[in-house]
């Protein structure tokens, strides 16, 4: 499996940012093709002081080479052009395989 992590620091308009993700951008991303699963949330917590973070989004792929290929297709270029509409304290993405476990 493979993931897709975006942080979002704290926009100029929180309520834009809220209204406008949910009802322009995240129908984007649920076109990505390859989307295994996806989440997010508004509520980010840090366990000390202040999150840096306002908003986080998860993305699970099979494998790399599955979010590639969503990132080049026509819903991931909109979504990835759409970000400076409600952004505007900037973005983090990062990805990485995962590792299972077991407890």
């Amino acid at each position: 499996m493979h993931k897709l992590v975006v942080l979002y620091p704290k926009p100029v308009d929180p309520d834009h940012f809220r209204n406008y993700y949910v009802t322009n951008h995240l129908p984007l991303v649920m076109k990505w093709p390859g989307l295994l699963a996806w989440r997010y949330s508004f509520d980010v917590a840090a366990k000390r002081g202040e999150s840096p973070y306002f908003a986080v989004f998860e993305a699970d792929f099979a494998d790399a080479a599955a979010l590639a290929a969503s990132q080049a297709s026509p819903y991931g270029q909109r979504a990835a052009a759409d970000v400076v509409n409600y952004a505007t304290g900037g973005v983090v993405v990062i990805d990485y395989p995962v590792q299972d476990g077991t407890v």
